[in-house]
């Protein structure tokens, strides 16, 4: 979408989170805010995405190096308004039209980022706003409309009067603007107002008296709109973020037997007919085949690929390990750094200990073997295909086992056959 140009607000201080770490950088489910906001407008088709930052810059900017965006920074903040106006410089002489979004927004979809857009250019609107529709709109700015219907303005909360207040129609914070319109009218904004700050939304005020064209597109989802502000902000989102992640996976086929003490991050695939049991929590970057058995009381962590119809028991940690077909691996058990092959049976409490207090190590198990109850592999170590690794015992880097060999004791050694 080469004549769009998003811009995402993500400057404040987030006061009320009582933290040291930017707003916008508090976690849902193990992924920024910001980053949500960044992914549903790179999803929409928008690649040209500004930021301002602010508060908490270096931070930011950190996060934001991986994301192929530009950031600009606002020194002072003075509003949403001057906050637009700081990226003004970055957007250059583009006469093309822009997206405003706020970066405390991570329930935003794709699909609503899409209909404004295409509500923004089909109308040929100078302003398209986002709007909801709420009982208790207490907080949020009011659209208020003309005797025909036409958006006249929009009123802060702090700023509404008492006709105001009872105004149901409320701004998400959600716009897509003519970028030559938009700044045109930033240029007439002022800061008389209580906080003394350059208000975004006083912007549609003057387009409405300038006979401008402004639509508006209503959000059905009432959790899209939700703005973290507090810390009971960021649980209500994260707990609808995981309702939205959890409808998702098991529209896909998969059952997960207890919804409300299971977690299940965004960008984990499942395949049809596993179950997940309670009390398991799977994390992003982790894929898992169909027909497995997953739980209870499992971790599965970033970087795991698992087969089908692989049973992953109780007390189970796994952490950027592959693990092969008709695999099983059962009770208070840690793999990490692991390849484990088809048809292998790990047993209750083996170990792979993969850091050597300086580097993460690799452990091989090859299709067939079979891992003894409370065995320890240290890494680097490959156990051959078929071999079995008695009950206790310890295997030492560099002391492969062989391929049909059995090895016991502590250390381990390996049988002769008879």
């Amino acid at each position: 979408m080469k004549d769009m140009t998003a811009v995402i607000l993500a400057a404040g201080k987030g006061t009320r989170m009582k933290s040291d770490t930017p707003k916008v950088l508090h976690e849902l489910l193990g992924k920024p805010m910001l980053r949500y906001v960044i992914d549903a407008v790179k999803a929409s088709g928008i690649s040209r995405i500004i930021v301002v930052i602010g508060h908490g810059s270096g931070a930011v900017r950190d996060i934001l190096k991986t994301e192929g965006v530009t950031a600009v920074e606002q020194k002072r903040l003075l509003g949403s308004g001057d906050a637009v106006m700081t990226a003004k410089k970055a957007l250059g002489p583009s006469s093309g039209d822009i997206l405003v979004i706020c970066g405390d927004t991570p329930l935003i979809r794709k699909e609503t980022v899409r209909s404004i857009i295409e509500k923004h250019k089909s109308s040929g609107a100078s302003a398209t706003i986002l709007t909801a529709i709420l009982k208790d709109p207490t907080g949020y700015g009011r659209i208020v409309r003309g005797s025909e219907g036409r958006i006249a303005k929009i009123v802060e909360d702090q700023e509404a009067s008492l006709y105001e207040e009872v105004i149901e129609e409320i701004n998400v914070g959600t716009y897509c603007f003519k970028s030559t319109d938009l700044f045109a009218a930033l240029a007439r904004v002022s800061d008389d107002n209580r906080k003394k700050e350059y208000f975004l939304t006083d912007v549609i005020g003057v387009l409405s008296r300038n006979d401008k064209t402004i639509e508006s597109v209503t959000a059905e989802d009432k959790n899209e709109i939700i703005g973290i502000n507090s810390r009971k902000d960021l649980a209500y989102a994260t707990q609808a973020m995981k309702t939205r992640v959890m409808d998702g996976i098991m529209a896909g086929g998969v059952t997960v037997q207890d919804p409300l003490s299971t977690v299940i991050y965004p960008d984990v695939s499942i395949g049809r007919d596993t179950v997940i049991y309670s009390n398991t929590v799977i994390q992003s970057d982790v894929t898992i085949g169909s027909s497995c058995k997953i739980g209870p009381f499992t971790r599965i962590r970033p970087g795991v690929i698992i087969g089908d119809r692989v049973e992953v028991g109780n007390f189970v940690e796994l952490v950027k390990t592959r693990i092969g077909d008709d695999t099983k691996v059962k009770h208070h058990t840690y793999l990490g750094n692991t390849t484990v092959g088809k048809k292998v049976n790990i047993g209750a409490g083996t170990i792979t200990a993969n850091f050597d207090g300086k580097n993460k190590n690799e452990t091989v198990i090859e299709d067939g073997a079979f891992i003894g109850v409370g065995a320890m592999l240290v890494a680097p170590v490959k156990v051959g295909k078929e071999a079995v690794v008695g009950a206790g015992c310890v295997v030492l880097k560099g002391h492969d086992v062989p391929r049909k060999a059995t090895a016991v004791g502590v250390p381990s050694r390996i049988l002769k056959k008879k």
